[in-house]
């Protein structure tokens, strides 16, 4: 069982963040989106502060701070804000198919900044994962939107990329609740004089303070972001870049499914072939980690 902790952490963090679609897709209808995001590290922060309290991880350690300085900044500010801006731009297909080249480039920056080896199994089931996504969303023949929005969604691919890799080296010296700590409280410290600067005048704090933004707000902070980061980090930390970045694909899955469920939304013959892929990818990959020496 221990060698599937990894793979299990990682394939609910990404769950997590499918389920975070609906939830929202909700709140963004009445809350800017750097508000939003705001709220939900303020909540995440404050909450992760409490648990590191309780189990005496607040005393961090002091080397590699550059390392979490980047994960804050590159992965919990850039990347998501990335996110939010491009979809904004764009349309939402275009944003879920772009962010699934995330798990390509964990494994690029994993392979140039840390010379960790790619099998080619790994190679296949990132590959095949990804095909899988692209057919369940409808292909990128049909996606829509402007050119600047899926750029911006590419930089959003890239960082969060970027930020996996570095997660999981800096997983060497920090816990995963450090980790994550740390590198909230610094996206915090960023994206609350971001939202104030640009979106102040947008505020109605009737809105804002209405029982379903609030019940949203700590949904997406406390799971969405406390929880699922926590995961993800821990994740990291126990599997090789290669093999994480492919349960990185049930987002869009989970993502998918539960848009048909609850929103009502149709499911496709390619939704089905497209699952079959992704769920093929994540097969093989957890063969490959059985072997011996991968």
């Amino acid at each position: 069982m221990e060698l599937y902790k990894g793979p299990f952490f990682l394939s609910l963090a990404a769950a997590i963040w499918g389920g975070m679609y609906v939830v929202s897709k909700f709140a963004l209808g009445l809350v800017p989106p750097f508000t939003l995001l705001a709220l939900r590290y303020v909540i995440a922060s404050l909450f992760l502060g409490i648990i590191c309290l309780i189990r005496g991880e607040l005393r961090f350690p002091r080397t590699h701070v550059g390392l979490v300085v980047q994960v804050g900044l590159v992965g919990y500010f850039v990347s998501i804000a990335a996110q939010f801006i491009g979809t904004d731009l764009s349309s939402a297909h275009l944003g879920a198919v772009v962010t699934t080249l995330s798990p390509l480039f964990l494994s690029l920056f994993a392979l140039l900044l840390f010379k960790e080896k790619l099998s080619w199994r790994q190679g296949l089931a990132t590959l095949g994962a990804l095909a899988g996504v692209l057919i369940m969303l409808g292909g990128p023949g049909e996606t829509s939107g402007g050119l600047v929005g899926g750029l911006v969604l590419l930089v959003a691919a890239v960082t969060w990329g970027y930020y996996s890799a570095l997660s999981r080296q800096a997983s060497r010296y920090y816990t995963p609740l450090q980790l994550t700590t740390l590198g909230l409280w610094i996206a915090t410290l960023v994206t609350l004089p971001t939202a104030w600067f640009i979106e102040s005048s947008a505020w109605h704090p009737q809105v804002i303070l209405s029982p379903p933004v609030i019940w949203s707000v700590l949904y997406l902070g406390l799971i969405s972001t406390a929880l699922a980061f926590f995961l993800w980090n821990r994740g990291l930390q126990l599997t090789p870049a290669h093999q994480a970045g492919v349960f990185f694909f049930f987002q869009p899955l989970v993502g998918c499914l539960l848009g048909w469920a609850i929103l009502g939304e149709t499911l496709t013959i390619w939704f089905l072939l497209g699952s079959l892929l992704v769920l093929a990818g994540v097969y093989i990959n957890l063969r490959e980690e059985q072997q011996p020496g991968s």
